[in-house]
C-alpha cells in the first residue's frame, strides 16, 4: 500500500476537476460511525480504493435502515453498491462460512480473518454462496465472551440466563449451555441490557469498547480461546465493478481480497484490547473459566462441529479438510 500512499499528493494535485468526474461508490454500512469498522476499515478501504483509480471512485457510506440482514439483499437488488453484513443473520443462504465461527479456535480476529480469506479461496468460494454479488472481504470478530449484568460461578449457572445471540454458531452454542436465546442485532444490544430484557450477551469484548457495554454489563466470563468468533463479508456488486470499467474494477479487488480481509481483523483484535481496557477501567470484574468449565464446553463443540459438517454435506467442499487447514493457518500467524 506504500506505494499507493505516497501517490496521494498526486491525487491531491488533481484538484477539483478530478472530484467533480469521480464515481460514488455507496456502501450500505450499520453500527455507529465511530465503530472501527466505520472509522477505521471502511474508511481506510476508501481512501485506498480513492489511490488506486487516481481519485475516480469515491466510496460514500451509507447508514442501513433497519435489520443489517437486510443489506446483502440490498446490494443484490442494486440499492447500495457495495455493502457488509454478518453471515449468521441469513443462515439458510450461508452454511460454509460457520466454519470459521466454530468454537475454541484459539486465535485473535487479525489472524483469523486472514487465514479465512486463503481458505475460502481455496476450498469454499467453489461453493458461491455469495452468488449475485462479487466478494471483496471476509472477516471474524475477535473470540466471542460471556458479558452479564450480574456474576456466575460456572457454566452450569448460565442455564436459562436470558442472553442475546446474534446467529451462527451461537445458537448450537446457546442451545448446548441451556440459555434463553434472545435475537437481536448487534446495534439493539445496549438498549436490550439496560432495560433488563437480557440478563447477557455472547459477543466480543470489544464491544465494551465500541458499544458502551460496561455501562450495561458488570462480569465478564472469559473462556480462554474464546467461545466462537463472528463471520462477517464485504461484498460489491457486480454491475458497479461494470459501470466503472475494467481498468477501476480490477484497482477496486487489488486493494480488496486478503488486504482488506486483514485490515477487518487486524481493526476488530485491536478493539477487543481496547475492550478489556473499559471493562477494567469501568470496574467490571472478568474470570476466567475454570478448568472443569473448559472440559465440558470443549465437549460440547464436537456435537456442534460433527452438525456443521453433516449440514454442508450438499456443498461442493471437502469441508473438513478446509477446516483442519483453517485451524492450523490461523493458529501459526504470522504465516
Amino acid at each position: 500500500m506504500k506505494t499507493w500512499y505516497r501517490s496521494v499528493l498526486v491525487a491531491a494535485a488533481l484538484g477539483a476537476s478530478g472530484a467533480a468526474s469521480a464515481v460514488d461508490m455507496t456502501v450500505g454500512t450499520w453500527l455507529n460511525p465511530k465503530h472501527p469498522q466505520n472509522a477505521v476499515v471502511l474508511k481506510t478501504w476508501g481512501e485506498w480504493i480513492d489511490l488506486a483509480t487516481e481519485g475516480r471512485v469515491q466510496l460514500q457510506l451509507k447508514y442501513h435502515q433497519g435489520h443489517p440482514k437486510g443489506i446483502f439483499g440490498d446490494v443484490e437488488d442494486g440499492n447500495y453498491d457495495a455493502g457488509w453484513s454478518f453471515h449468521g443473520y441469513l443462515p439458510g443462504k450461508f452454511k460454509l462460512t460457520k466454519m470459521a465461527e466454530l468454537p475454541l479456535l484459539g486465535a485473535e480476529a487479525e489472524a483469523a480473518s486472514q487465514a479465512y480469506w486463503r481458505i475460502h479461496q481455496k476450498y469454499l468460494a467453489r461453493a458461491n454462496e455469495h452468488r449475485g454479488m462479487t466478494l471483496a472481504g471476509l472477516f471474524l470478530h475477535g473470540p466471542g465472551q460471556i458479558m452479564l449484568r450480574e456474576p456466575i460461578d460456572s457454566l452450569a449457572d448460565m442455564r436459562n440466563k436470558k442472553i442475546r445471540i446474534g446467529g451462527g454458531v451461537q445458537i448450537p452454542i446457546a442451545e448446548s449451555l441451556g440459555v434463553k436465546g434472545i435475537a437481536a442485532p448487534g446495534s439493539k444490544v445496549y438498549e436490550i441490557l439496560s432495560q433488563g430484557v437480557a440478563d447477557g450477551v455472547f459477543m466480543p469484548v470489544g464491544e465494551q469498547n465500541t458499544m458502551r457495554l460496561y455501562e450495561v454489563t458488570r462480569f465478564i466470563y472469559k473462556a480462554p480461546a474464546g467461545m466462537y468468533l463472528g463471520s462477517f463479508g464485504i461484498v460489491i456488486h457486480p454491475d458497479f465493478l461494470k459501470r466503472v470499467g475494467a481498468k477501476d474494477a480490477e484497482a477496486i479487488m487489488a486493494v480488496s481480497g486478503e488486504s482488506l480481509s486483514l485490515l477487518a481483523g487486524r481493526a476488530w483484535s485491536n478493539n477487543d484490547i481496547e475492550g478489556y481496557a473499559k471493562a477494567e477501567a469501568g470496574g467490571l470484574q472478568i474470570v476466567d473459566w475454570s478448568d472443569a468449565d473448559v472440559a465440558q464446553f470443549t465437549a460440547l463443540t464436537v456435537d456442534i462441529e460433527r452438525d456443521w459438517l453433516q449440514s454442508v454435506e450438499d456443498r461442493p467442499v471437502d469441508a473438513a479438510r478446509a477446516l483442519r487447514e483453517f485451524r492450523r493457518l490461523a493458529r501459526a500467524y504470522p504465516f
